[in-house]
Parts: C-alpha cells; structure tokens; sequence
C-alpha cells in the first residue's frame, strides 16, 4: 500500500458516502480500504468501487496515512482502544465522525500524540449536498488538515472551527437541522391536506417550494431576512402568516430547541467519552 491511503473504519452509509465523493474528485480506488465485520457489505462496497476490503481493523490501518472512523459512538472506544498500538507505530492522520465522542477522549483511547480531526457532518452528506464542520486538534499539522478537508468536501461544504466546543453547537444547528426542515414540510403537507388539497398535490408543492426557497437562498446575494422581505407584500397573504408565526413566538421556539439540542450533545458527550473532558 503505498503513502497516500485512507482507510475506512465502518463501511456504513457515510462512509459509502465519503467514498463515493472521494472516487467522483479523481481519488483512485486502489488507494482506498474499507473494513467492516459485514462481509455481505464489504462485497457490495467492492463491487461498485472496485476498492480494497478487510474485516481485520489492524490489517486496514497498516500504513495508511489516513484513517477515517466511520463507525458508531458507543463501539468507537473498544475500537479505538483495539487500535492502539497499529495507530502509535503508523501515526496516520485520524478522522472521527463519530458523534459526540470528544478529541480527548479519543485521543486517550489511542494513546496520546495522535493528529486528530474531529468532524460534523450531517445527513445530506448522503447525497453529496451535505454540511461538515471540522475540528482539529494542536498535534494535526497544515498538511493533515488539508487532506481531512479534501476528504469531507467530496459529500458538500466544509468549515472549521477553532474552539471544539462549538462543535455542541453544530450538532444543535446542522448535525441535526434536516429534522427541523422536514417536520416544517411534514406541517405545511399536514396543514394543505386540512385545507382541501389532496395528499399528492399537497406533498409535491411543499418539496418544490422548500427546493425554490433554499435554491433563492443558495444563489442569491440577499439575505434569508431580505429575500423574506421581498416576498411579503405590505397587507398579503404572506404578511398575515409570517404575523401568525411571530405571534407564536417562532423564533424563540427554534432558539430553545436549539439549545436543547446543544445541551443534549454536552450530555451525551459526558457519556461516551467518560468524562473526559480536559
């Protein structure tokens, strides 16, 4: 294998994923691995990539230069801690999607001294249209972190942050902010059908207009508050609904459930990474 290998630790959706994109941006599958104890999943992974496959975790991370953990929070200790050794003699780049699980935490299962980015990405990195936000820690050079952002750009945007703390807050605001759209679809759908307007129609108007309306966003210089100003017209039918919002306190409801979910994550951090904290 040669210098400029990555492998995957868990051969899951986001890693399909991440593998997908890495091969669509010209990375050759030759040096890609994949491992998972799922062999039926291994063989699907190599049939449509052609990339290389293990079950063996030691034998997949031997000289590769970077390794991506793809696998679920609550394995990723015994994983890592399995890893050890492989990963103190390689010293290869460590990349964590592994919600929750802090660096220091990681760190400590893998023995100390070790480039870490820890990263965020959320549910449309599935379909390449996804947001990540990565964390690296003071051991990760220039070099690491260029290849961690080429390897999570290939499923969408990417952006860093510096204090990883805020990563609590990406999970609040892009880690789990898909849900929040699609129950505000599954309301608008709800809310047609009470109306009159059959399951179908109803359904189909609700995709289109949040497709047009995150397109506007995407593509235009305006701001979301702008672009809602342009579209309410003094005394319409879109001023007394955006009332009816205001009047329920909209805003406030999103920034408390937000924080909600911000809270959960510290929690649920304390949990995984044993406290481990500092």
């Amino acid at each position: 294998m040669g210098q400029n290998n990555i492998t995957f630790i868990g051969g899951g959706n986001m890693a399909t994923s991440l593998i997908s994109g890495l091969i669509a941006d010209g990375v050759e599958p030759s040096a890609i691995t994949v491992c998972d104890p799922d062999a039926e999943k291994l063989a699907g992974l190599t049939a449509c990539f052609t990339i290389h496959a293990e079950t063996d975790n030691k034998k997949a991370v031997a000289n590769a230069k970077t390794v991506v953990f793809a696998v679920k929070p609550q394995v990723l200790q015994q994983v890592a801690t399995e890893l050890a050794s492989v990963i103190q003699q390689e010293k290869p780049l460590v990349i964590s999607i592994a919600a929750g699980i802090r660096e220091v935490s990681l760190d400590h299962w893998l023995g100390g001294d070790v480039a870490l980015v820890r990263a965020m990405p959320n549910t449309p990195a599935l379909i390449q249209t996804g947001a990540t936000v990565l964390h690296a820690n003071s051991v990760t050079n220039e070099e690491q972190r260029n290849q961690a952002e080429t390897i999570l750009r290939a499923v969408g945007l990417v952006r860093w942050v510096n204090d990883e703390q805020l990563m609590d807050a990406v999970t609040a605001l892009s880690g789990s902010g898909p849900a929040y759209f699609f129950l505000v679809m599954e309301a608008m759908e709800s809310a047609g059908v009470a109306m009159g307007l059959d399951q179908e129609c109803a359904h189909l108007l609700t995709l289109q207009t949040a497709l047009g309306a995150s397109r506007m966003a995407i593509e235009s210089r305006d701001s979301p508050a702008q672009l809602r100003e342009k579209v309410t017209s003094p005394g319409g039918t879109t001023e007394r609904a955006l009332e009816t919002f205001e009047e329920g306190q909209l805003r406030e409801l999103f920034a408390a459930a937000l924080t909600s979910a911000r809270d959960r994550s510290q929690e649920l951090s304390d949990i995984l990474g044993g406290n481990k904290n500092g």
